[in-house]
C-alpha cells in the first residue's frame, strides 16, 4: 500500500452542530453534504475531510453502540504566532472551546493552542518554524 491517505471520517452524535460550526462558522464549503448523514470539504489536494452521522456511522461500519472520539487531534499549521491566535478566535467565535490557549509548546519551538469544535474534534493550531512543505507537497521538519 502506498503511503497516502484521501479521506479522514470521523463519527459525531451532532451533524447539525458540526456542519453550523464549519459551515456557518468557518465559511467551509462542503464538497458533499448529505442531510441527517455526512458533510466532507476537500481540505487539500486529494485529501477530503468528512463527519459522518454517529448512527450511520456505526451502520457502515457494522458497529453496536455509538461511536466516540478519543486521541485524536487534527491539525493546521500557520506562518506566524499572530496567526495561531487569529485562527483560533475565528474557531472560537464559530463556536468551538479554547482546551489550550495559544502558548509555546513542549516540541522544537512550536507556538500553539488546542480548540474543541462542538462534537469533540480537537484541532491544534500551529506555528512550527521548523515545518516547511515544498512545491511537491513533502513535508519536512527541520
Amino acid at each position: 500500500m502506498d503511503p497516502r491517505l484521501h479521506f479522514i471520517t470521523l463519527a459525531t452524535a451532532d451533524l447539525d452542530a458540526c456542519r453550523a460550526f464549519y459551515v456557518n462558522g468557518l465559511g467551509w464549503s462542503p464538497l458533499i453534504d448529505v442531510a441527517d448523514e455526512v458533510i466532507f470539504f476537500q481540505t487539500a489536494p486529494g485529501l477530503v475531510l468528512g463527519f459522518f452521522a454517529a448512527g450511520s456511522f456505526n451502520s457502515d461500519l457494522g458497529l453496536d453502540g455509538s461511536a466516540t472520539l478519543s486521541g485524536v487531534t487534527l491539525a493546521h499549521n500557520v506562518d506566524s504566532e499572530d496567526a495561531v491566535r487569529s485562527v483560533v478566535a475565528s474557531l472560537t467565535a464559530a463556536g468551538g472551546t479554547v482546551t489550550t490557549p495559544p502558548e509555546p509548546g513542549a516540541f522544537g519551538g512550536i507556538f500553539h493552542a488546542h480548540v474543541t469544535d462542538p462534537n469533540g474534534v480537537i484541532w491544534e493550531i500551529a506555528h512550527n518554524p521548523g515545518w516547511a512543505v515544498s512545491d511537491d507537497g513533502t513535508v519536512s521538519f527541520g
